[in-house]
């Protein structure tokens, strides 16, 4: 079977989803999401995940697939990823992998770049109770007795993967760092073409940000984020950590204006923007096709179809 994917990758607000719908119609190809927060339902507005309007007759698959309450790692979006990208190539389609979160993105293109182990389950629970009666230090401690390599690595603020390394050595006897050893020299599940979107200016990226945290204001945002709480999502559900979500809910809970809760998300939008560019700079396998002062979608399909037709894609 082929195993050429297409990866549409950029900051927040670049113009993803629409040059991979695009693309999709020029190459018969199908669009998988690849944005950690679009994957639950109810969460329209705020993640800015495409209508069907937009998806304008373009299969979309990994968009609204989990509830709210749910918390999903790059491995289980690696698990439910994919069969559907095995089931487009099957189908002699071109499966677009389009997002900004960078992480899933690559993990899924390896497909085995995860320590075994039950990812959340009791031994987790257990890492994170310990974590909230005695701090991280002592975790930490524990981490460099089992796993050296590991705990040298690791920043001491990065509690997540400090109980993720635990966690692994605790319930498979192993390291994550054997585990990361053995399997970076293995050949990736699939062949990635890249096409990345950026801003030449970041001036212009940020006013773009700000114009779309306005328009999902004016559509609805912060209704979106009342009735995920009018489910009785637990407060520390992945969901309502979403930038946008947060700060609304804190309007709901008086704590916040409006107003105050606009600026907060224009500014972590921003912020994450940044950090996507950071991340997705490290991959010298993306081709950037940079915007001047407006996104330019004419100029970005043709540029795009050159580089995959001098890659055998038609």
């Amino acid at each position: 079977m082929n195993r050429t994917i297409l990866c549409v990758a950029g900051p927040t607000a670049c113009g993803k989803t629409t040059l991979g719908i695009l693309l999709a119609k020029r190459f018969r190809g199908e669009v998988v999401s690849a944005d950690s927060m679009q994957i639950y339902r109810g969460m329209t507005i705020g993640t800015a995940a495409p209508t069907p309007q937009e998806m304008d007759g373009v299969p979309h698959h990994m968009i609204a697939v989990a509830d709210p309450a749910e918390r999903w790692s790059a491995a289980r979006y690696v698990q439910e990823a994919t069969p559907v990208i095995d089931g487009i190539l099957a189908r002699g389609k071109l499966p677009i992998l389009v997002g900004g979160t960078g992480l899933w993105m690559d993990a899924v293109i390896r497909g085995h770049g995860f320590a075994p182990g039950q990812a959340g389950g009791a031994v987790r629970r257990e890492l994170e109770a310990r974590l909230a009666r005695e701090g991280v230090a002592p975790l930490l401690e524990e981490l460099r007795r089992a796993d050296p390599e590991a705990a040298e690595r690791l920043h001491p603020a990065d509690e997540k993967r400090i109980l993720r390394a635990l966690e692994v050595f605790l319930e498979t006897g192993e390291t994550i760092s054997r585990h990361n050893r053995e399997t970076r020299d293995l050949p990736p599940r699939y062949e990635a073409l890249w096409i990345g979107l950026q801003f030449r200016d970041r001036a212009d990226m940020r006013r773009l940000i700000d114009l779309r945290v306005d328009r999902m204001v004016q559509e609805g945002l912060l209704d979106e984020v009342r009735a995920l709480l009018g489910r009785g999502l637990p407060p520390d559900a992945t969901a309502l950590q979403a930038i946008g979500y947060k700060e609304f809910r804190r309007v709901l809970e008086g704590s916040a204006t409006e107003e105050e809760a606009l600026e907060e998300v224009k500014l972590r939008s921003r912020q994450y923007a940044k950090r996507q560019l950071t991340w997705l700079r490290r991959n010298p396998d993306i081709h950037w096709i940079f915007w001047e002062k407006e996104r330019d979608f004419a100029r970005a399909l043709q540029i795009s179809t050159e580089i995959l037709s001098a890659a055998g894609v038609s």
